[in-house]
């Protein structure tokens, strides 16, 4: 037993986990054993409760165990420890998941939720919010159920319009398509009726043999509600919809009631602007309710303007007269060398649906009172609305000023250069029965969110963007206090700029929104990203014309093109990435948004105010025109990476009928409140017959579809 380890080969033969003790460094011959040299032993040290000489020499009684001694016992210290386990990578050497099996657990999708219980088709928000759930942060959908969202490389959205439900119908016959008589209470092409919000399951032999291969890229066809309000007779923009994220709030915004404060929106810059730049424009005048001042009306028809009765109009020869020159304007004033003066009037009723002037207050910039007088009207009131006016029959009692006299100290103040700033004017210059053509409306800077022809309340607006609390009480309003609220929100407008206090400056768009909110996941962004970290998604918007000049601009690279084809080419380049990453690095952007126009155009959808004039299409049937969308929407598909998130939808239904009887209304608006109008001499007329059509017609236009799936 004394010479246990005298041989160093029969050493190597016991048991693996203990290491032999030989005269020399350790050896190996066989290049089979695949051995990892560790680190080197530490110099020998003396045991405390050994002698020194004991330490360095194995004695019968030691070696008479199994138990072998330790390398580190050895004087000449060329022992090295060695370990035949392979060694262990860090967590940061880890490579990237791989892209999971298709048929695996792991691979993504986007599936209907069959428990779901819809009350409604969903709305185009949805769709946004489905792509800001995946990449970003928000609430789940409820609609749809998504597995693995962390496994989704890249989205791909695509917008159609021209696209119908009813081109997907078996027996559709696209020779006679267009043909069809419009029945606003009956419409054919539209087979979604109110009560079906459920998606249809796409079956590839019960759809026309153009639109096949749709039931190969998508499970199911999505009705998909536009935005938009029938009673108002308008829907909102479609591309705005989807590419406009709303505001993100803190969870003690979200459980604070009432009305929320105004925020500035992520990287938000002041641009101080002039208050000229805010003036309503002559054409925009009639729309929202004005009449018009003489020098807004053209020169060949002053000659025979005539006031209506009653009415007054300011010193004012033309527009043009209120401009102050450049070199008069002290620099950096936002008033622009122009007297500001705020106004704001109380009425109370002198008949049925009929409102007299009773109280009058006009302020300057600086909040100095300008003009504070009561008046007596001239026919008995028959309701004071003290909780709206304010105004009580004591304090109109002792009160002898009259409108005129009214009239006659305004037409003395107001000049050409004279802008008057106020909270739907029209409605105050209705009761003055007078017309100023320098008008800046509150109502018009702080657009409703839902757009036209809704407006917010003074008090609303007072609320979110000053802080403040008026018109409180049962004592009713007070025209100073709302003039002073009007004046402080065109002071605070002009100070932050154009886009402040605009629905879309209150969302965010939804490029900037991915750069700043993405979210990336073990899966894609490596063992970094477990749990979900914060990163910038790149994004491409595809589209005709210059994306530039649009929501376009905050992607990462807007790509123009001229054409369907076009599009294509460059969908697929912003997926993949160029070659040599000349601009767009390999591999490609995170998300894509892109537009298809060509059936747009065909459909007679295409938007009259576009910049771009649509393609000439004369010489393509319109089954030609689907054919060639499929087919392009299949070499999109084909092209996606795995994992890839595939959107495609419309924007919204036929809008032709709604956009006739919207410009019908807008010309019936423009003669019927031009001065002097006679009914019978008008070349449109309004009744409740057309402004039904419009509601249908709306609702026609608000009923889009969509197609949801993953590659």
């Amino acid at each position: 037993m004394d010479n246990i380890v005298a041989n160093p080969e029969e050493a190597l033969l016991p048991d693996p986990l203990h290491v032999p003790v030989v005269d020399g460094p350790l050896s190996i011959t066989d290049p089979t054993h695949a051995f990892d040299i560790g680190v080197e032993a530490s110099p020998p040290q003396n045991h405390a409760d050994l002698p020194e000489d004991a330490s360095t020499h194995t004695s019968a009684s030691d070696t008479s165990s199994l138990k072998r001694s330790k390398p580190h016992d050895e004087p000449d210290g060329a022992w090295q420890i060695v370990d035949n386990r392979s060694p262990k990578k860090s967590k940061k050497e880890k490579k990237e998941k791989k892209i999971p099996n298709p048929q695996s657990t792991n691979y993504p999708s986007i599936t209907f939720n069959y428990n779901a219980k819809l009350q409604s088709k969903i709305a185009l928000d949805s769709l946004r919010n489905l792509i800001l759930y995946i990449f970003a942060e928000g609430a789940a959908p409820q609609w749809v159920a998504i597995s693995q969202r962390p496994q989704f490389r890249k989205i791909v959205a695509i917008m159609v319009p021209g696209l119908e439900e009813a081109m997907f119908k078996q027996d559709v016959d696209f020779a006679t398509y267009n043909n069809q008589p419009l029945d606003l209470d009956q419409k054919p092409r539209v087979l979604t009726s109110p009560d079906d919000y459920y998606p249809r399951l796409l079956k590839k032999n019960e759809l026309p043999e153009i639109l096949k291969a749709f039931a190969d890229m998508f499970p199911h066809l999505w009705p998909v509600k536009t935005p938009g309000n029938e009673k108002f007779g308008h829907i909102r923009s479609p591309m705005g919809t989807i590419l406009t994220a709303p505001i993100e709030k803190s969870k003690e915004e979200k459980s604070r009631k009432g009305v929320q404060a105004a925020k500035e929106p992520k990287g938000w810059k002041d641009e101080r602007t002039r208050i000229t730049e805010f003036l309503t424009m002559p054409e925009d005048f009639q729309a929202n309710g004005y009449l018009l001042h003489p020098a807004c009306v053209p020169l060949e028809r002053r000659r025979h303007f005539q006031d209506p009765e009653g009415w007054v109009h300011t010193n004012v020869e033309n527009f043009e007269d209120g401009d102050v020159p450049e070199e008069d304007i002290q620099q950096g004033s936002i008033t622009a060398g122009r007297e500001i003066l705020a106004l704001d009037c109380e009425m109370c009723m002198t008949g049925p649906e009929e409102f007299s002037l009773t109280r009058i207050s006009l302020l300057n910039w600086e909040g100095t009172i300008i003009l504070d007088e009561l008046v007596k009207p001239d026919k008995p009131i028959i309701d004071y609305v003290t909780q709206y006016s304010g105004i009580t029959e004591e304090m109109l009692a002792p009160v002898t000023t009259t409108l005129k006299d009214i009239q006659a100290k305004l037409l003395e103040i107001l000049h050409p250069r004279t802008i008057l700033v106020g909270h739907s004017l029209e409605s105050d210059l209705k009761a003055l029965q007078l017309t100023h053509p320098f008008i800046v409306d509150t109502s018009i800077l702080f657009p409703h969110n839902r757009g036209p022809p809704l407006k917010n309340s003074l008090k609303f607006l007072s609320q979110r963007f000053l802080k403040r609390e008026i018109q409180k009480g049962a004592a009713g309003h007070d025209s100073i206090e709302d003039a002073k609220a009007c004046l402080d929100l065109v002071k605070q407008k002009c100070e932050k700029g154009k886009s402040w206090g605009n629905h879309d400056s209150q969302g965010e768009n939804l490029f900037r929104r991915l750069t700043r909110t993405g979210k990336s996941y073990r899966a894609n962004g490596g063992v970094e990203a477990k749990g979900g970290v914060h990163v910038g998604k790149t994004s491409a918007m595809v589209d005709w014309g210059d994306p530039m000049k649009g929501a376009g601009a905050a992607s990462t690279f807007p790509i123009g093109c001229k054409s369907d084809e076009e599009v294509v080419e460059g969908i697929i380049r912003a997926v993949q990435g160029d070659p040599a990453a000349e601009e767009i690095p390999f591999g490609g952007v995170d998300f894509v948004f892109a537009r298809f126009r060509e059936l747009e155009a065909f459909q007679g959808w295409w938007n009259s105010k576009s910049e771009m004039p649509p393609p000439d299409l004369s010489d393509m049937s319109l089954e030609t025109c689907v054919r060639n969308l499929t087919q392009r929407i299949k070499r999109v598909h084909d092209s996606l990476p795995p994992c890839t998130g595939f959107i495609v939808f419309s924007g919204s239904g036929d809008p032709r009928e709604m956009a006739r009887l919207q410009a019908m209304q807008t010309q019936f608006k423009k003669e019927f409140q031009a001065p002097g109008s006679d009914w019978d001499k008008l070349s449109v007329k309004w009744t409740d017959v057309e402004d039904q059509a419009l509601r249908k017609a709306v609702g026609i236009a608000r009923n889009g579809i969509g197609f949801i799936g993953v590659k």
